[in-house]
């Protein structure tokens, strides 16, 4: 029931992927507001993040999960109203403050549920929790918006049903309090974990960043490529695209769950390579397959780094540290998920689509690569 509350408020977070391109065309806003749009989401987290671990591990998860689920709820309630780009801003901007607590203090509380015999299979429900979210989303929206007229108030009304029941999930479980409240020089600090654990963090964003910063780019321009280069508009294809990916995501940590860190790191990494040169070829070739394919092997790559992530917190930090390394773990992730995919935006308004993508792809391909040279010289079969 923990990983549910996980799960609903990824739901939301992805659930406008399919919609921009109808705010675009009844707003009137560039590629480059689309993707600022899309970064205030990842603002929004990564303010979280600076908090909502070190709070979670020192007063409970309970205490910083009610106002996360409260975020998502206003956030549920912008979108379907929204007739602005203010209110798109606003919108993602709450909903990436309800991901940033569920990343931190929700993904933890699934780990403490877990208990310490099964810290690994825990690791597993709280990453599968993440990425299946993260795909049901623009599958539910895709698909009201191929059936209905007007599909955005139908699409966050089911979406406010499922954050109401995370809501319930949070106010009946056995939350176990994990702090030190009676440590009286604790103040605020930025994220951090005991030096022991900085190398397991280091790996874990050295695949996982990258992996993340693909799907980032699909989520925030994939729609836009489909429909602006590739020809196809419908809305089922761009959500159910963004779908796949993240089942894709979640079926590869099933199938990854048995091999070692490592190996789980280095096919991450190589996928995320892949999918790079599958967006490059798709821009070439003008070809929407190629990009669909490009897209689960961008799934992939952020959902094997996760796995090996998650797994090397649930396995080396302490039960006190776990929600501030899950913090550290995201913030390390989507930082450069919200920083390129922006200046991609921004690239494309200036120099086309076909030129932009294909940068971002070869900037990102490279960087993945160095991030699997990373665990080949740093990490053993772990």
């Amino acid at each position: 029931m923990a990983a549910w509350i996980v799960t609903a408020v990824f739901v939301l977070s992805n659930s406008a992927t399919p919609l921009y391109v109808r705010w675009q065309d009844a707003i009137g806003f560039s590629s480059a507001t689309l993707t600022a749009i899309f970064a205030s989401y990842i603002l929004g987290l990564l303010l979280t993040l600076l908090v909502a671990g070190q709070l979670s591990d020192r007063y409970g998860r309970r205490p910083v999960l009610i106002p996360g689920l409260a975020a998502a709820i206003v956030a549920c309630l912008l979108f379907a109203g929204a007739h602005s780009v203010p209110m798109l801003i606003a919108a993602r901007f709450l909903s990436g403050v309800a991901v940033g607590v569920v990343v931190s203090a929700g993904m933890a509380a699934v780990v403490d549920l877990g208990g310490p015999d099964r810290k690994r299979q825990a690791a597993l429900v709280a990453s599968i929790a993440m990425v299946l979210g993260a795909g049901l989303g623009p599958l539910i929206a895709g698909s009201l918006a191929l059936a209905m007229e007007r599909p955005v108030v139908p699409t966050f009304a089911v979406e406010l049903v499922v954050l109401l029941t995370a809501l319930v999930a949070v106010l009946i479980l056995p939350l176990k309090h994990r702090g030190a409240r009676t440590d009286a020089g604790w103040h605020p600090h930025l994220p951090a974990v005991p030096r022991a654990n900085h190398r397991h963090l280091h790996l874990g964003i050295a695949v996982f960043g990258p992996g993340i910063t693909a799907t980032s780019f699909v989520l925030a321009l994939g729609p836009s490529l489909l429909s602006r280069l590739l020809g196809v508009t419908s809305p089922l294809i761009a959500g159910g695209m963004a779908c796949a990916m993240f089942l894709t995501a979640t079926g590869v940590q099933f199938a990854a769950r048995q091999l070692s860190v490592r190996t789980i790191f280095l096919c991450g990494a190589t996928a995320t390579i892949l999918s790079m040169g599958g967006i490059t070829l798709a821009v070439a070739s003008s070809n929407a397959a190629v990009l669909i394919v490009a897209a689960l092997l961008a799934g992939s790559g952020q959902g094997l780094g996760q796995l090996g992530g998650l797994t090397l917190i649930g396995l080396h930090v302490p039960g006190n540290h776990r929600a501030e390394a899950n913090a550290v773990l995201n913030i390390g992730g989507y930082v450069p998920a919200g920083l390129m995919p922006v200046g991609t935006g921004i690239a494309i308004d200036q120099a086309g689509l076909s030129l932009g993508a294909t940068l971002f792809a070869a900037a990102l391909a490279c960087i993945a690569g160095l991030g699997g040279l990373t665990v080949i010289r740093n990490l053993g079969t772990d």
